[in-house]
């Protein structure tokens, strides 16, 4: 099995790779189109603000290749963020639009950024996860969040202070992690390892 990691300069792209490469699948890093098309499946990364990665990814002439892909696309951080409608972040930037919904920064809150391990609580199970574990922590990073989103669309969410943060979102052949897999120890490549099993079974 081969998955793609888009590469529009903005994202952890060796810390991603490195954890497909312990699940034992071939990665390809590139931005080229044609090469992603041969991927079984692709990953969308992401570090930084959104309107600088929305840009990046315009100047590829990645946008509409994103939006019309059929393959399974998992987006995370950042790349999870960037599938949504608009963001408010330096300001306001409309993203690849797949799912409904706005990212907003946290406000009246003690600590942002929401840093560090927090507990997923699963409103239901996708196709692609046949079983939880006990544990379900796993490892955020970030000053802004989903809000408005669809419900139907939400699989996990996290609770910091009184915010609930959307943290694992599917939509057709797309899923959206906001914290880290890779990063995420046990839990996080259990997670990887459950999505990929579903690449397979398409």
């Amino acid at each position: 099995m081969k998955i793609g990691i888009i590469d529009y300069g903005m994202g952890n792209l060796l810390s991603v790779e490195q954890a497909l490469k312990r699940l034992e699948v071939e990665v390809v890093i590139t931005a080229n189109k044609e090469q992603l098309q041969l991927m079984d499946a692709l990953i969308l990364p992401g570090v930084g603000a959104f309107p600088d990665a929305m840009k990046k990814l315009q100047q590829a002439g990645l946008t509409s290749f994103i939006q019309a892909t059929t393959k399974p696309l998992l987006g995370i951080c950042l790349g999870m963020q960037l599938l949504f409608e608009e963001s408010d972040e330096v300001t306001a930037t409309k993203g690849l639009g797949v799912f409904s919904g706005r990212i907003t920064k946290f406000t009246n809150i003690p600590r942002i950024p929401h840093m560090g391990w927090n507990d997923l609580q699963f409103v239901y199970k996708p196709s692609w996860l046949t079983a939880l574990q006990q544990e379900r922590f796993v490892y955020f990073v970030h000053s802004f969040y989903v809000s408005d989103m669809k419900q139907k669309e939400l699989v996990a969410f996290a609770n910091y202070y009184d915010v609930q943060v959307p943290g694992i979102v599917v939509k057709n052949n797309f899923t959206g992690m906001q914290f880290h897999p890779e990063k995420s120890g046990q839990f996080g490549l259990f997670l990887l390892q459950q999505w990929l099993e579903g690449v397979k079974k398409c």
